[in-house]
């Protein structure tokens, strides 16, 4: 089937209903994939995952994602809750890279960092929508040559689907008329309490990394991988998010907390998607399960949400309210050489896929 873009009748056609305008007067709108067990809800501004029900060990179902209940909060108080990131998502130091013989200045948003696609990311722009059932949503955005000083016309196509058996697996592909950086990741930050209930340190966290990349004190790494072993950075079997969270280490002081890119380790399957990591929540019972392509997870653990920001049905977002697990590439990849290459040159494909897996543990705590 041939899919074009979508004009504002063809989106209603799709099924999105209206969730509030744009500065520039187009419409933003709201799609609901559904199957049964899991309620999502995806607006086509920043294909944000506006909120996401899921049942507990007793069936009681609730919204887990942090986000807003109008277009006004992403617009103007979002820590890029529940959106795409892009062109480039994590940082890249001092906002430049050299490509070819070619420096290229960013927009550094910051400090002195281009992060998440700097000041106008994929996060903050109206996706066409391509397709859209109860099940699947099919999104695009083309970002034009020297958008936010990034090289080349990419074209991103990202497809959201909601499975029988309770995955909501993402699908990315990417194109480009000249050589640039890509890291496409998502960003929604996860309390599998409830959106609106108490921080997530209590939440258990299996991450199947064996090393991480050590950051300096503005977040940039420093090019070496770091094994995990005998640090707070190992959680190759379950740990609570906030047991060593305050421990008295360097990287923890740099990031106020968990904010780094770990190292995937095992094999994938005959896609190459492995399993990442998982979060049990023991109070309910919800559970968490993340595979991927990618070589790499952010774990953070909104350490810069500080109360100020209220979100859907007035909660208030507190210091580690949610948790968010990125797959990507690493930061800063585009300065360094040993970490995997995201330049995509044209007549190239770039794809990945990444799963997020929801359960019940049905052992009470």
């Amino acid at each position: 089937m041939t899919r074009t873009a979508a004009t504002p009748a063809a989106t209603a056609r799709h099924g999105g209903t209206p969730f509030g305008v744009l500065p520039t007067g187009d419409t933003v709108h709201r799609f609901t994939l559904a199957n049964g067990d899991v309620t999502m809800r995806v607006l086509d501004y920043g294909g944000i995952v506006q909120s996401l029900e899921t049942p507990d060990r007793q069936g009681i179902r609730k919204d887990v994602v942090l986000g807003f209940d109008d277009l006004e909060g992403y617009l103007h108080r979002s820590p890029y809750f529940g959106a795409l990131i892009g062109r480039y998502g994590n940082r890249i130091a001092t906002g430049r890279f050299t490509l070819d013989g070619t420096t290229h200045t960013l927009a550094a948003n910051n400090g002195p960092h281009a992060l998440h696609g700097g000041l106008t990311g994929f996060d903050k722009v109206r996706w066409q929508v391509l397709d859209a059932t109860d099940r699947s949503l099919v999104l695009r955005h083309v970002s034009r040559d020297g958008d936010e000083g990034y090289p080349g016309t990419l074209t991103a196509t990202v497809t959201y689907t909601l499975t029988a058996d309770n995955r909501w697996v993402i699908d990315y592909e990417a194109t480009t008329d000249r050589a640039t950086p890509v890291n496409l990741t998502q960003h929604t930050y996860w309390n599998l309490r409830g959106h609106g209930a108490e921080p997530v340190l209590q939440h258990e966290l299996q991450l199947v990394a064996d090393a991480f990349t050590p950051v300096d004190a503005t977040l940039i790494p420093t090019g070496v991988l770091q094994p995990v072993a005998g640090t707070p950075f190992d959680f190759r079997t379950p740990q609570p998010i906030g047991a060593r969270i305050d421990a008295a280490h360097e990287q923890l002081r740099h990031g106020s907390g968990y904010d780094h890119n770990f190292v995937l380790a095992g094999p994938g399957d005959a896609a190459g998607v492995r399993f990442a990591a998982q979060v049990r929540e023991p109070a309910t019972g919800r559970t968490l399960a993340m595979s991927t392509t990618e070589p790499g997870v952010q774990f953070y653990v909104g350490n810069f949400l500080d109360g100020r920001i209220t979100g859907k049905g007035g909660a208030v977002y507190a210091r580690h309210s949610g948790f968010c697990l990125e797959a990507q590439h690493f930061p800063d990849s585009p300065n360094q050489p040993a970490f995997p290459s995201t330049i995509l040159r044209p007549g190239e494909r770039r794809t990945s896929r990444t799963e997020y897996a929801f359960g019940v543990d049905t052992q009470q705590p």
